[in-house]
């Protein structure tokens, strides 16, 4: 079982999240094929050296293309964040993108909830 989150952690993971998401939205949705990219999570492990970014797509049907993208471009997003966050931490963690799936799974919740 993981140990809750330090103060530190939500901290940090808060300010990430903010920024990331900043970020992502000065691209726009052209820059990922006329997706909306909303950074819904960030976890970042003890010692803060990976964010784990969680990230939602609409619409859901264009996620495995903006997932790439997000991994293509990677290195040039922390780069860009490292810019933003620099004069406040030490390192800039490694960014690890997965997917939220909540919305799709509250999609499906609802068509069943429709029967």
């Amino acid at each position: 079982m993981d140990k809750p989150a330090s103060t530190r952690q939500l901290k940090v993971a808060r300010e990430l999240q903010r920024d990331l998401s900043e970020i992502i939205r000065r691209r726009g949705m052209a820059a990922f094929g006329g997706a909306m990219v909303t950074v819904s999570e960030v976890r970042i492990s003890p010692d803060l050296s990976i964010a784990k970014v969680f990230v939602s797509i609409f619409p859901s049907d264009r996620a495995p293309q903006v997932m790439q993208l997000l991994e293509a471009e990677k290195r040039t997003l922390r780069g860009e964040l490292g810019r933003q966050v620099g004069s406040q931490l030490r390192i800039v963690p490694e960014i690890d993108f997965h997917l939220d799936s909540t919305l799709d799974y509250v999609e499906h919740i609802e068509e069943l909830l429709k029967k």
